[in-house]
């Protein structure tokens, strides 16, 4: 039996964006952290580079908040999104999925995208934003590859969380990851850039052509 996560969780039936809700409570001084925001619609969902992530119904959306102070004391904050996104991939394969995280924060299905992850720092916190297909996907996109609930999913990645794996844990297994598929792309101030000869640097960045490129998701 999986035991439940100490993270408070506040669950919505429709909001704009977990992301900004959060943001909104933390401004106010309305919680305490460590925090988390679910959701079974999101109107108006925040993608990376400032797109929008379709939220259509039934699928996974989360937005949690932890006090940097709480995080692991290696962990480089300008790789968080690599960090978080790879334990909920770690999570995702312990149930039988076989997701692959493109670099820095993308999820796969074989060459479709299937959902994300955004983080951001608001004074001394870290915001963590994730969506992802597990029931419902737009033109182009895919589905998650397993049938499972996005509470049961949200419950054990959040246990996950809590275990505070290393950063240095955590990278060595993403490294491998990275180097299994170089085929897709990844971009730069607006420009789509192939990672077939990017090389994976210790602090979770990339360098293309000589330039080192931060994920800053």
């Amino acid at each position: 039996m999986v035991k439940d996560c100490l993270l408070k969780i506040t669950y919505l039936k429709s909001v704009d964006s977990t992301q900004t809700y959060l943001k909104n409570l933390l401004k106010n001084s309305k919680i305490k952290l460590p925090h988390a925001i679910v959701t079974d619609e999101q109107t108006d969902g925040i993608g990376s580079r400032d797109n929008k992530w379709q939220g259509l119904e039934g699928n996974l959306f989360l937005s949690f908040a932890l006090k940097l102070k709480d995080l692991p004391q290696d962990l480089k904050l300008e790789s968080a999104s690599i960090y978080f996104s790879y334990i909920l991939k770690e999570t995702l394969e312990s149930l039988g999925s076989k997701v692959f995280l493109k670099w820095p924060n993308d999820f796969y299905i074989d060459d479709k995208k299937i959902g994300g992850m955004i983080t951001n720092i608001i004074d001394d916190n870290l915001i963590c934003g994730v969506g992802l297909n597990i029931k419902n996907a737009s033109q182009n996109f895919a589905i998650l590859d397993i049938k499972v609930s996005s509470q049961n999913i949200i419950n054990l990645y959040l246990i996950n969380v809590e275990k505070k794996p290393l950063w240095k844990q955590i990278f060595s297994k993403y490294k491998i990851n990275f180097y299994k598929k170089q085929k897709y792309y990844t971009h730069n101030n607006n420009l789509k850039i192939s990672l077939e000869n990017a090389k994976l640097q210790d602090d979770g960045s990339i360098i293309i052509d000589g330039e080192r490129i931060y994920s800053l998701r």
